[in-house]
């Protein structure tokens, strides 16, 4: 494709976001390239690479528009992304557009006077350092919808705005080596013989990492079940639970499975696995990579209103998996768009869930046995405070120290967190940000 044409594709694929404001924006890009398989690998990373570089900066790129009084459509989207984030000059964003065939129609009369404003908006302010503007409120500075702003500030304190520039930057593709099928080594070994390097990842023993995105599920490795596509940050969830061989494990909101097959190379296929959700679709999902990785100590449970498993269930599991549903603040470089699909309505409905997810996560757990309460927010309200108000719910649980979770579950080093419990940070660990919190049940309990 033609650079005319990569744009255009990714106005038009800007567009789909604009039209879908509340759907993920991986799944609208998965269908929107679905509809076009004449797209290459190449021009479809390009293409998604621009509308990316919009969405991340959106907060910033409508506050320059604003300027000018001027709509954020995703034609100036890309046109204020040209001039104000690429630095393109007036007549290179002009040729830009070309017009013709596959190209995006000539910019009108209207856009083009909206552009010239723009550009000597830009050319009149001082202190400006890329996109940010010193006249910009403190959410648009930092690139922070509001809402999560007093949260972020009691996580952080005075590395907020470090956090916050992290969290703008592309994320890193973390792999995790199956140990039912290869050693850590011989995922890396069989993936630099298709041409990935990689380099070990620093806390988790499983882990692999790659710089940027690329095609790995494409490899034979990946297609043999060598290796999972997964986080540092949420492989260390998985080892902190501690599901060893033998034992009874639940994974209560295992979604497509992501952490289930964790757990089950952790128990070497042995001990019984349940992975547990709402939703069908998912557990579906979960079928296809359990059987690529090699797992066949796994059930699956849909779990349903009015479902009484639990309570047939309790009291008979060695651990318990809370991977809970949450805001996904910690993902946000991975996930650029839900800062702009998530708001504090959301907050409410989900801190309502995760508590109700928790009541029923501790029925099921034996006395002796531990609970692992996790998620990928960084928002207090998510994380401590709910473990705080569980506890005083359940007073028969106690949290289990990081640094003796992490010592206990045979982990090497030092944990990358001080303090209670795990809380991991684009800036301070290069991984996704994540919250888990080790509880045991008291014997007896």
């Amino acid at each position: 494709m033609t650079p005319a044409a990569r744009l255009a594709a990714a106005i038009d694929l800007l567009a789909a976001l604009e039209a879908q404001p509340r759907r993920p924006a991986d799944a609208i890009a998965n269908d929107f390239f679905r509809a076009r398989r004449y797209i290459g690998g190449g021009d479809r990373r390009a293409i998604s690479d621009r509308a990316w570089g919009v969405v991340r900066q959106r907060q910033r790129l409508d506050w320059w528009l604003a300027q000018v009084q001027c709509r954020p459509t995703p034609r100036m989207l890309v046109v204020a992304e040209l001039l104000l984030a690429e630095g393109m000059d007036l007549p290179a964003v002009l040729q830009a557009f070309p017009g013709g065939q596959y190209a995006p129609e000539p910019l009108s009369v209207p856009e083009e006077k909206l552009l010239r404003a723009l550009a000597k908006a830009r050319g009149q302010a001082q202190g400006v350092e890329g996109l940010v503007h010193p006249a910009m409120p403190e959410g648009v500075r930092l690139n922070l919808p509001d809402w999560v702003i007093p949260g972020f500030r009691a996580r952080f304190g005075d590395r907020l705005a470090e956090e916050a520039a992290a969290m703008e930057q592309p994320a890193p593709l973390d792999l995790r080596a199956n140990l039912l099928k290869t050693s850590r080594e011989a995922a890396a070994a069989a993936l630099a013989a298709e041409g990935f390097e990689t380099e070990p990842t620093r806390w988790s023993p499983w882990g692999l990492r790659l710089p940027g995105r690329k095609p790995v599920t494409a490899t034979a490795a990946f297609t043999e079940g060598l290796i999972e596509v997964q986080d540092e940050g949420s492989q260390l969830i998985a080892l902190l639970t501690d599901a060893r061989p033998g034992l009874r494990v639940a994974d209560l909101c295992a979604g497509a499975g992501g952490k289930t097959l964790a757990l089950a190379a952790a128990m070497r296929n042995k001990g019984r696995l349940t992975a547990c959700d709402v939703s069908a679709p998912r557990l579906e999902g979960a079928v296809r990579r359990l059987r690529r990785a090699g797992v066949d100590n796994a059930e699956r449970h849909l779990l349903i209103p009015g479902d009484r498993w639990a309570k047939r269930r309790a009291g008979q599991f060695d651990r318990v998996l809370v991977d809970a549903p949450c805001t996904g603040t910690g993902t946000w470089r991975r996930n650029p768009d839900a800062r702009l699909r998530t708001g504090c309505a959301d907050l409410r409905e989900l801190a309502a869930k995760q508590r109700e997810i928790l009541d029923i996560a501790a029925e099921l757990v034996r006395s002796g046995g531990g609970l692992v309460y996790a998620t990928c927010s960084l928002l207090p309200e998510e994380d401590e405070d709910q473990v705080s108000a569980f506890l005083g719910r359940h007073p028969d649980f106690a949290p289990l120290p990081l640094a003796e979770a992490w010592s206990a579950a045979g982990l090497p080093g030092e944990p990358p967190a001080e303090g209670p419990y795990l809380v991991t940070s684009p800036a301070r660990h290069g991984t996704d940000g994540f919250f888990a919190a080790i509880l045991q049940r008291r014997s007896g309990g």
